[in-house]
């Protein structure tokens, strides 16, 4: 498959990446394209990309799209009608939770569940915690449960039993009656999607799959025929949110596993980026207009967990990248508040109006409006957006609405907000490092996204981080993510028995079974691999402890003293702690069986061509931009007509089509055979 088209959504823009290795010379190896996202139909944007690109869909062997559709439906609960059938007795629990609040520390909030409790109906049945028929299930009351939640216009159905994970029997049952009943394929059974002990998580798993089914099916149902009756006759396969990707055609059978496919393409692609570069330790920051996401990478491999909550009360416990957000991003709006303090985000002005400088109505401060006021953006470019709005019209909103209150002058407002959002994406970036016991100076910070290079650097300096690498097409790195992503597919099975009891047979042979599963299910995708990969872990904890450590395992048949010298070593490395006298448990048994798909030639996204002789022939020019010690006239370059091997002294400005750097005083930047650009700060 030579002719290999990324897609990725996000809040703001929706990007293209097509690389062609079979190209000739003067062949195009590259296209790019950055348009913006409709979010009423992604089809729209999707397709809007293509045709910026200037790409026949008919000539394609292979389109990857990363999408924010499931993300955005669950978020902003725009969920199909699901009803739950559940255990008699227990139909609240997806209300109670974990008898948490929405703040911490006060008795505010609100909670809405995924399903409502009109649509949670129970039925007779009930097995213990090892897995013995206590109550045998009432197929009656199964039919009558499931002919009200049709009644009551219900589209997906949950199936919940209690300790289905221990014998999913019941559930397999109930599955049979509803699909002779239910007029859709939209039944989810929830241990099939995620078999572990825990009754909340599972259950809220299960009913974000089944809430989000039907409109991830007709998602890509839409795009895949809008592809079609343009010639596009391959696969068309959708980003998993754990980093992995699976064919359109089985995607919306596990739809809850797409929460977060956005930020994990790109993820993916740092990963795949750094391990080239020589940077196996990372830590991906990804700015770009609505949000940051930021996550740890570590020997090239990303941190995956099953335990996120992507919000409050609201845990889908299916393997994805472990990302964290903050809504900090170039069209962050920034405000004053009630108190006098200057506030950045979380509200953005999105994709329609914008920030004040895309001309299309905004008239809110954001981030890129104070990236503009300063320097670190071209004002000349102003005159190509659609409102030809000026640069002193942006002046006189920061100055009115932020250097008022404020006592600055619009530059000074400006300088606040950046000052604001840095501290604000700095906190992410610790969250995301120091929580998992790293220090992030032993890490390189990897900056993508259209506005991470224009922080990068003086986040870096905030953290401590030494290096920054900023890679070829900043702006586009999580279609690049789409293009570059492996077949992956990820299972866990709870045992949940004290470790000296367990039934080492039956953890052998439960290992087994996920690779083979897995290892077909690669089969069945029409996508090429050059290998598979297994990779088999466990989670385990102290007997009586309520939190989960995912142990590592050298192969699908770890012996019972392996299993405990491997939680002791990662215990220790965790906590620093030492609990010899504590029995420890195996909780869940977990596998990750990835198709590994061919190298992709990184240097295609910069063509040689194009390049310059010398750095003085990729100069630009000059303008006044802002530091933290002030104003500096600095030269700007152009990015891909930097020679391969150049040397950069800040203060430097780099432009390219999806992203600007900026280059602080003091730091040096220097290129490698990819594009990449490696930037040494100093402490």
């Amino acid at each position: 498959m030579s002719v290999v088209a990324g897609i990725d959504v996000g809040g703001t823009f929706t990007d293209l990446v097509m690389l062609d290795e079979a190209a000739g010379p003067g062949g195009r190896a590259v296209r790019l394209a950055k348009v913006p996202t409709t979010p009423e139909n992604q089809a729209g944007g999707v397709l809007a990309a293509l045709d910026a690109a200037g790409a026949d869909p008919a000539t394609l062997d292979l389109i990857v799209h990363g999408t924010t559709a499931t993300t955005n439906a669950v978020l902003e609960r725009r969920l199909a009608k699901t009803g739950l059938i559940t255990t008699e007795g227990f139909r609240d629990v997806l209300e109670l939770g974990r008898r948490t609040r929405p703040q911490a520390y006060g008795m505010v909030g609100r909670f809405v569940p995924v399903i409502p409790r009109d649509l949670r109906l129970e039925v007779p049945e009930r097995m213990d915690a090892s897995g013995a028929v206590l109550t045998p299930l009432d197929e009656v009351a199964l039919r009558a449960a499931a002919r009200a939640l049709l009644a009551a216009g219900c589209e997906s159905v949950v199936v919940h039993f209690l300790h289905a994970y221990a014998n999913p029997a019941h559930e397999l049952r109930a599955g049979e009656i509803l699909r002779e009943l239910w007029p859709n394929p939209y039944v989810t059974l929830g241990h099939a999607l995620l078999s572990e002990s825990r009754e909340f998580e599972r259950g809220v798993t299960a009913a974000v799959n089944a809430s989000v089914q039907p409109l991830l099916q007709r998602y890509v149902d839409r795009l895949a025929g809008e592809l079609a009756t343009r010639g596009y006759a391959r696969d068309l396969l959708v980003m998993n949110g754990n980093g992995g990707m699976v064919s359109a055609r089985l995607v919306a059978r596990e739809a809850a596993k797409t929460v977060m496919s956005g930020p994990a393409s790109g993820v993916m692609a740092a990963a795949y980026t750094g391990r080239r570069a020589g940077a196996a330790n990372l830590l991906t920051y990804d700015m770009g207009g609505t949000s940051t996401d930021v996550a740890l990478i570590k020997g090239a491999q990303p941190a995956v967990s099953n335990e996120i909550e992507v919000e409050y009360a609201m845990p889908i416990h299916v393997p994805m990248v472990d990302v964290r957000t903050v809504g900090a991003g170039g069209g962050s709006i920034a405000h004053v508040n009630a108190a006098g303090l200057l506030e950045v985000g979380p509200e953005s002005a999105g994709a329609q109006p914008g920030p004040i400088c895309y001309g299309r109505g905004g008239m809110r401060p954001t981030i890129s409006d104070a990236n503009l006021i300063l320097g670190r953006l071209d004002p000349s470019r102003l005159n190509a957006v659609e409102g030809g709005v000026s640069l002193e019209t942006v002046r006189e909103v920061f100055a009115r609405e932020l250097g008022g209150p404020l006592g600055l002058d619009a530059e000074g407002a400006a300088a606040a907000v950046i000052r604001v959002a840095n501290a604000k994406m700095a906190g992410a970036i610790r969250m995301v490092s120091l929580s998992l016991g790293e220090d992030p100076r032993d890490f390189a910070l990897f900056a993508f996204g259209g506005a991470g290079p224009l922080h990068a650097v003086a986040l870096a300096r905030e953290l401590g981080v030494g290096r920054v690498l900023v890679p070829a097409r900043p702006g586009i790195t999580n279609a690049l993510g789409c293009v570059v992503a492996d077949i992956r597919h990820d299972f866990v099975n709870t045992l949940n028995q004290p470790l000296d009891l367990a039934d080492m047979e039956l953890v052998h042979a439960t290992l087994a079974r996920q690779a083979e599963e897995g290892r077909a299910l690669i089969a069945q995708e029409r996508v090429e691999v050059r290998e598979v990969q297994e990779s088999f872990s466990a989670d385990m904890q102290f007997i009586g402890q309520t939190h989960l450590l995912r142990v590592p395992l050298p192969s699908a048949t770890p012996s019972r003293e392996e299993l405990h010298a491997l939680f002791a070593r990662a215990y220790w490395e965790r906590f620093r702690v030492d609990l010899p006298e504590i029995r420890p448990a195996l909780v869940n048994l977990a596998a990750s069986i990835v198709g590994v798909r061919p190298e992709i030639d990184l240097a295609l996204l910069i063509p040689a061509e194009g390049r310059a002789a010398t750095l003085a022939e990729a100069r630009t020019g000059a303008r006044r931009v802002w530091f933290e010690d002030g104003w500096h006239e600095t030269p700007v370059y152009r990015r891909e007509k930097l020679p391969a091997d150049a040397v950069l002294e800040g203060p430097a400005v780099v432009e390219q089509l999806d992203s600007t750097l900026v280059l602080d005083p003091g730091c040096r930047a220097s290129g490698d055979a990819d594009g990449n650009l490696m930037i040494e700060v100093p402490a």
